[in-house]
């Protein structure tokens, strides 16, 4: 190819300064607009732009890693999620208008303005979550901002921004508050940098484009170099630490800068360490290899090569020539410390890991400050330690210069913020201070020019038991319907046909005749099995004409979870046009929001309406769902029907009445399915991520009491009724109500999440799809060894394999080991899913092969993308939620 001539490059220079200035130009004056906005102008934008962008998570994240090649879809979605969720949670409520603080004794007044255009500049390594996260924090301080992706990125990066920008537009945003470069190029990138209509440059990339940006003649905003070291103590929680690192380092391919590029341990521990590095899926790489890895992964100014970042260890010893075992993905070599600044002691944005011994702690310090001085100074090291409050953490901040000082947390997603602290604020760009020739020593956000150091420990939130306000139960418990003190003065009743049929409701009436407060009473009796959202808005319209203050649900989890949805819809009209109810389209936009998935539902973008018109009785008469004193309900969609489980504390009914007369009559097999869908909440819940010393024993004594007795309830004839008989079916309708308490505190996992879509998609009863699935789940989460936790604080270390071995124990069965005793569980459910006429596979229940291999792809996103997957204690892939799928045919 000719080389280009002088004139050319002048001419090409010359256009991208017109391209750029039209961009700049036009961002110019819709800021002008945007900064006359309001606060509740912008925060509605930016809410909006948040909802948005998380609704896009999983898409966007299959787009970036399709585009690029790089890192690990699901934990781009991670990112993603972060990138919206968790950063909208820190600022959301950030007052970034007007005054925003006065001192009266000092006489000082705090007044907020914008700096005008930003120019945006973003990595190939998180191409939409920085995207994203830039938007978020440039429009809620009133800025506009213009990109310039990169060009192995461009499509990914645009259609993030394009989504958000969309949702702003929508929200009242001017036109052109957010733009991009449409053809990337360095050419269009310097001249847009270089722009005197700029502010500020926020850049996040490599080296040359941040040295580019600080060079612009605009304020840049930027990062550093990243080569972060993590010291670990010999007091240190091993398996935690262990753990924490292989989570990091494996976390989107080990790409994000703040990832753990050595790991300096202490002497007395360092051969145990090596050793359960290995034990779970790290390899550590013969010397001989050694070359051939510094050959291909490294250029000779000791940088990563372009095509390495991001990829698989298998791939990158695939190129190197380098045999890498079977279930091996973290690459270990073993260095010299005196050799600190040879090419594997660089930062590697990959699975690799260069690994050094100390004598001391002294000698720790030391080593992570080589590494640091050599490569990364300024940005992030770590430290596991056995007690956060020893004073040596202090000192080992003291001692070294780093903008953040992680302690006990995987660095990856401990040094973003918020995740796994809250010392740090949520961010995707992270400053490095004067050490690293950064302007901002704090993950960016409205920073100053001092470097500020930040030691960050590890935190575990408080948690929370919530259920309803009273819960009465036994025989006849029916009765208190007489003595509920609050007022009721008109109540709907919520039912299923056979609910009428057979009785029950009459039962209700009898009781609410009874009472010295008469109430007036409709009755909507039509619930179908798998309600529809549209079957809920005709309840809600009844609730309109019939004005109740109580709510009462009789029936299995269907017509308890339609009375929940449609008390929520009703109770939300009340605060919008009066035809709201008449227009399914409105109350689907409604539900398309609250279906919204989130990670912590303390941080979950939309929030549920609190309702005060009326209060929720919940009678059920089944024995599974435990819909009566949970946060859950799950509704079918009237035309993909696809279930969607909603889930908010709004949603948990005030009282429950859990009354075993209710359940003596009902028919063999939903006596089955349910008391098998009532076993998977209290196993699900026990192995949960969030499970705690106050949900595993109503766990334990749910999974107990299904055990003992769904045989047997299963089995009794209320014609010809026996004790033991109907002591059972008392026990399961207990066990129903105490698996509900455990999950509506530690939620579920992926065997509701396939559930959900193996059933809306073919038909399936759920306790049917549940017991399909439940035994693969539990030997895919039973497992020891190189396994991928979900990212949750108080979850320190794998344990559901130790967590299903004490299930099977505290059954009394056997093995000799916890592997063993997993196997034994499944043996043991598998027995009672046969004596219950349970046959446990797809293909004995109606689904065809063809109409299976047609949907598989689809439900296993679906299922990955499921609100029950993220307290799951396996972080699952979506190949993996396929191949679970597969098992289950």
């Amino acid at each position: 190819m000719a080389k280009e001539t002088k004139t050319e490059a002048l001419t090409a220079e010359e256009a991208a300064k017109q391209y750029t200035n039209s961009l700049v130009e036009k961002a110019l004056k819709a800021e002008k607009v945007y900064a006359t906005y309001t606060q509740e102008q912008v925060d509605k934008i930016v809410a909006a732009m948040a909802l948005a962008g998380s609704e896009a998570s999983l898409q966007l994240a299959k787009e970036a890693h399709e585009e690029t090649g790089r890192g690990v879809i699901e934990d781009k979605d991670t990112k993603n999620h972060f990138a919206t969720e968790y950063v909208y949670e820190r600022i959301k409520n950030e007052k970034t208008v007007g005054i925003i603080g006065e001192d009266k004794v000092a006489g000082s007044i705090e007044i907020a303005a914008p700096l005008g255009v930003l120019a945006g500049i973003v990595p190939t390594t998180n191409p939409t979550s920085t995207t994203m996260f830039k938007i978020l924090v440039a429009l809620k301080t009133r800025n506009a901002i213009v990109f310039a992706f990169h060009p192995a990125a461009q499509k990914c990066s645009a259609h993030a921004a394009q989504i958000l920008y969309d949702a702003a537009v929508k929200a009242g945003a001017p036109e052109n508050i957010v733009q991009w470069i449409e053809t990337p190029s360095i050419a269009n990138t310097g001249a847009l940098i270089s722009n005197k209509g700029i502010a500020s440059i926020l850049a996040t990339g490599g080296p040359g484009m941040v040295n580019a940006a600080l060079k612009s003649g605009n304020p840049s905003m930027g990062v550093g170099a990243g080569n972060g070291a993590v010291y670990v103590d010999a007091t240190a929680n091993l398996e935690r630490a262990v753990e924490d690192l292989l989570l990091s380092k494996r976390f989107d391919n080990g790409m994000i800068c703040a990832t753990e590029n050595s790991a300096v341990v202490e002497a007395p521990i360092y051969k145990e360490w090596l050793a359960k590095m290995q034990e779970k899926g790290a390899y550590l790489v013969p010397k001989k290899d050694y070359k051939k890895f510094e050959d291909f992964v490294f250029n000779e100014n000791h940088g990563v090569n372009g095509p390495v970042a991001g990829m698989s260890a298998k791939w990158i010893c695939e190129q190197a020539g380098v045999t890498l075992p079977e279930g091996k993905d973290v690459l270990l070599f073993e260095l010299d410390k005196k050799k600190i600044g040879e090419k594997l002691s660089s930062e590697k944005l990959s699975p690799l890991l260069s690994v050094y011994k100390a004598k001391d702690r002294k000698d720790g310090i030391d080593i992570v400050a080589a590494l640091l001085d050599y490569q990364g100074a300024g940005h992030n090291c770590a430290i596991q330690i056995g007690s956060q409050a020893d004073p040596f953490v202090a000192e080992y901040g003291d001692a070294l210069n780093s903008s953040r000082v992680l302690v006990n947390q995987p660095d990856s997603v401990g040094g973003i913020g918020d995740v796994y602290t809250d010392a740090l604020q949520a961010s995707l760009t992270l400053g490095t201070g004067s050490w690293g020739k950064n302007s901002l020593s704090h993950n960016l956000s409205t920073g100053d020019l001092l470097n500020v150091k930040t030691v960050a420990k590890r935190r575990n939130r408080p948690q929370w038991v919530r259920l309803p306000e009273k819960t009465y139960y036994e025989k006849n418990a029916i009765s208190y319907l007489q003595d509920e003190t609050e007022t009721m003065t008109r109540a709907i009743i919520v039912a299923d046909p056979g609910m009428l049929q057979f009785g029950f409701v009459d039962t209700v009436l009898a009781q609410l005749s009874l009472r010295d407060e008469k109430a007036a009473t409709s009755i909507y009796g039509t619930i179908k099995p798998d309600p529809t959202l549209g079957q809920t808005i005709e309840i809600a319209r009844q609730m309109r004409d019939s004005k109740p203050d109580t709510v009462i649900a009789v029936g299995g989890g269907s017509a308890l979870d339609a009375a929940k949805i449609a008390r929520y819809i009703y109770e939300y009209s009340l605060d919008q046009e009066a035809d709201f109810l008449d227009s399914y389209e409105k109350v689907s936009e409604l539900f398309l929001e609250l279906q919204q998935k989130f990670i912590d539902i303390r941080k979950r973008i939309v929030r549920f309406k609190h309702q005060t018109v009326t209060r929720l009785f919940c009678i059920p008469t089944t024995s599974g769902t435990g819909s009566e004193v949970t946060p859950y309900a799950v509704i079918t969609d009237d035309f993909t029907h696809v279930k969607y489980p909603l889930t908010d504390y709004e949603l948990t009914p005030q009282v429950a009445i859990v009354d075993p007369e209710f359940v003596m009559t009902v028919p063999k097999r939903t006596v089955a399915l349910s008391g098998l869908d009532t076993l998977s909440h209290a196993l699900e819940s026990y192995v949960s991520v969030m499970a705690s010393d106050f949900t595993r024993p109503w766990s334990m004594e749910a999974i107990r009491l299904v055990i003992e007795n769904l045989e047997d309830s299963y089995n009794f004839d209320p014609k010809n009724p026996t004790l033991r008989g109907e002591q059972a079916r008392e026990n399961m309708h207990y066990a129903a109500t105490l698996a509900g308490m455990a999950f509506s505190n530690a939620f579920l996992g992926i065997n509701h999440s396939l559930a959900h879509k193996t059933g809306g998609e073919f038909g399936l009863p759920h306790g049917l799809a549940i017991s399909i699935a439940m035994q693969h789940v539990i030997r895919y989460n039973g497992v020891a060894g190189n396994v991928k936790r979900s990212v949750y604080p108080r979850y320190e270390e794998y344990r559901a394999q130790r967590d299903y071995a004490d299930i099977a124990r505290a059954l009394g069965l056997k093995g000799k080991d916890d592997a063993e005793l997993v196997e034994a569980l499944c043996a043991r459910i598998d027995r009672l899913m046969h004596a219950v006429d349970v046959e446990p596979k797809l293909s004995a229940n109606g689904v065809t092969k063809k109409a299976f291999d047609a949907a598989v792809d689809r439900l296993a996103s679906l299922a990955y993308d499921d609100q029950c997957t993220p307290a799951n204690p396996r972080q699952p892939y979506i190949e993996e939620m396929k191949q679970l799928l597969i098992d289950q045919f």
